[in-house]
This record gives C-alpha cells, sequence and structure tokens, in this order.
C-alpha cells in the first residue's frame, strides 16, 4: 500500500457524521438516484451502523436479520424501520456477511 493514498474510515466519517475508525469494517454505496449509503461494523459490537443520505444520515442499527420484505406491500424491504431498494438490500446483506466474523458468537 502506498503511504500516500488516504485511508477510507475518515472520509467515510465525515461524509456521514458518525464515528467510523480504521478498526471498522466499511462499505460505501451509491445508487441510482445519487443517494449515498455507510455501512461500519466494529469488531465485538452486536450489530453494525448504516447511515442514508436520504434520510439526514441517521443512524441505524442493523444485523444478520434485519433486512425484511413486507408481505404487505408489494416488494417493500425494509431494514430497522427504513425503507430502502433491493439493490441496496443486495450491497447491505453483502457487507452483513463480510463483516458477520466481527460479530460476537459468530466465526
Amino acid at each position: 500500500m502506498n503511504d500516500n493514498t488516504t485511508a477510507i474510515e475518515p472520509l467515510l466519517a465525515r461524509l456521514c457524521g458518525g464515528a467510523i475508525t480504521g478498526k471498522d469494517y466499511v462499505g460505501y454505496f451509491l445508487n441510482e438516484h445519487g443517494e449515498e449509503l455507510v455501512f461500519a461494523q466494529r469488531r465485538g459490537e452486536k450489530t453494525a451502523r448504516l447511515w442514508h443520505s436520504d434520510m439526514d444520515w441517521q443512524m441505524y442499527r442493523v444485523g444478520d436479520h434485519s433486512i425484511r420484505m413486507d408481505g404487505e406491500l408489494e416488494g417493500m424491504i425494509t431494514v430497522s424501520g427504513l425503507i430502502i431498494h433491493r439493490a441496496e438490500a443486495t450491497w447491505l446483506s453483502s457487507c452483513l456477511a463480510a463483516s458477520g466474523h466481527l460479530r460476537p458468537g459468530r466465526t
């Protein structure tokens, strides 16, 4: 790795206003509408943190079973009360899978 590169964690922390460090697993997503999502999982925490620019960067706690399909509202996907699109859900699912080893009780 080049010493002149900038770490992504401080950039994402400034973007979403969250406490993100180099010890976090992080993910970034830009959807088709230009909305940004940031994911951060800290080792030892039971849940990860999710921020969405369309929700004024409010933080949502997410875990392995947070993504839900709402059968009553055709095709609606929610995570911790936040409505998300299929592509966002796919990205979030990948982030959760990739960072699962950092959550307690997971190997």
